[in-house]
């Protein structure tokens, strides 16, 4: 076993002496995952920072559809140990809320808006978070979540245009 190994083996051991560990995911040798119940996060995310995961380089979200959840997932980096960690909880689709991580990674400010914007994720403590980044006067649901019907949303926007069956076979050819 070599030292990345022990380094990760010893992470989990502490981990899960600290916090309720619901799941432990291994997807690399230098990763892992943990999955936590949402009201202790903001704790795991405090604790890991304190243990030299100070990078914080994504949170993002995933559409669970069918479980009627997102999943966020915080990414932290360690620059000393090489080691990456995704820091996982589910919220509730219909009420998709959650306190901001703004106290313990200041610049999730910034990815708790993408979130939001996207998937309609609230975070509670973050001023900038309903702010518009991308979807500049976007008036319908956020795009990514699983239910949003874009050819729906395109036909209710924009023209309809009507192809010729053949058209993209005969786009390139030259006669």
């Amino acid at each position: 076993m070599n030292s990345m190994n022990n380094n990760v083996n010893d992470l989990v051991n502490d981990i899960k002496s600290k916090f309720k560990v619901l799941n432990v995911e291994h997807p690399k040798e230098n990763q892992v995952s943990f999955d936590f119940k949402k009201e202790d996060i903001h704790s795991a995310l405090s604790h890991i920072r304190s243990k030299g995961w100070v990078q914080l380089s994504m949170l993002t979200c995933i559409d669970w559809l069918e479980d009627n959840e997102f999943q966020l997932v915080y990414l932290v980096f360690n620059w000393e140990q090489g080691i990456r960690i995704q820091i996982r909880t589910r919220i509730d689709r219909d009420n998709p809320t959650f306190g901001t991580a703004v106290n313990v990674y200041p610049g999730v400010k910034f990815y708790e808006r993408d979130v939001h914007e996207f998937f309609g994720v609230v975070f509670d403590g973050n001023p900038d978070s309903n702010k518009q980044l991308f979807l500049e006067n976007w008036d319908d649901m956020p795009p990514l979540r699983k239910d949003f019907d874009s050819v729906a949303y395109s036909d209710k926007k924009y023209p309809v245009r009507k192809y010729k069956a053949d058209f993209s076979s005969k786009a390139g050819d030259k006669k």
